[in-house]
């Protein structure tokens, strides 16, 4: 798997070489990266019609709420057999997320290892600017400081991945604070996956101290795949909600 993906990262490196010289190799990543999103746009266009399903079944959750209340078990089962019923999963947002996650891990192995498939790692060597791709922030620094080369490509790389995030936050806020189910969500018990729209925008953040700590071109595919998530995000939740998503039958 780790042979397959170097040799796919450099056949994309070779087709940009033209364009982007001696960062080919940084450029292919985002394209890996851009590529991989596209695959699984359809779990993300699953996603946000099951979120939208849920935003539809909240009159029903409160009137659950509102009728078990002294009841929390009951409330639970009653909550969970609604959604069950609709066909509406109250952690399908997650799935594109942990689909990832194996794609990252591949991403972080190969631009880690000194040889991949028996061989030396080439792909350590190439660069996106001053800054070698099997680097972290920590070599940027002891190699000119803060503002040194390398250090200026990975501020660069902060900023963008702190410009998305904060922008992916304000959306989400702004969602939840328009949203009945999310304001339902935010209150204790009753709506399963509750906790994690309290905590759920916050990891935008996080992104950043990731960032800092793996090699750039794991960087790199972080703050490509986040800034595809959040404009994914914005033009899917511009469309209108499927009717009879959240029909109960």
């Amino acid at each position: 798997m780790f042979s397959l993906f170097a040799s796919l990262v450099e056949i994309l490196a070779r087709v940009l070489e033209p364009l982007f010289a001696a960062s080919a190799t940084a450029a292919a990543i985002v394209v890996f990266t851009m590529l991989v999103r596209i695959a699984l746009h359809p779990l993300s266009r699953a996603a946000v019609r099951g979120e939208k399903a849920r935003q539809a079944l909240a009159p029903k959750v409160a009137a659950l709420r509102k009728k078990h209340a002294k009841d929390p078990e009951r409330m639970q089962k009653a909550i969970l057999a609604l959604h069950a019923e609709a066909k509406v999963s109250p952690f399908s947002g997650i799935l594109p997320m942990l689909v990832q996650l194996p794609v990252f891990f591949v991403m972080y192995h190969v631009f880690s290892s000194a040889e991949v498939g028996g061989e030396a790692n080439e792909l350590l060597g190439h660069r996106l600017l001053a800054a070698p791709l099997g680097s972290r922030w920590s070599d940027a620094l002891a190699h000119g400081g803060v503002s040194g080369a390398q250090g200026l490509v990975y501020l660069a790389l902060f900023a963008v991945i702190a410009g998305v995030a904060t922008w992916s936050f304000r959306r989400a806020r702004r969602n939840a604070a328009a949203s009945e189910f999310a304001q339902m969500a935010s209150a204790s018990g009753g709506t399963p996956g509750a906790g994690m729209f309290k905590w759920l925008p916050l990891l935008s953040f996080g992104t950043v101290v990731t960032a800092a700590i793996v090699p750039l071109a794991a960087g790199l595919y972080l703050v490509t795949t986040t800034a595809w998530t959040v404009a994914e995000r914005a033009w899917l939740q511009r469309e209108r909600p499927v009717a009879g998503a959240a029909s109960t039958g």
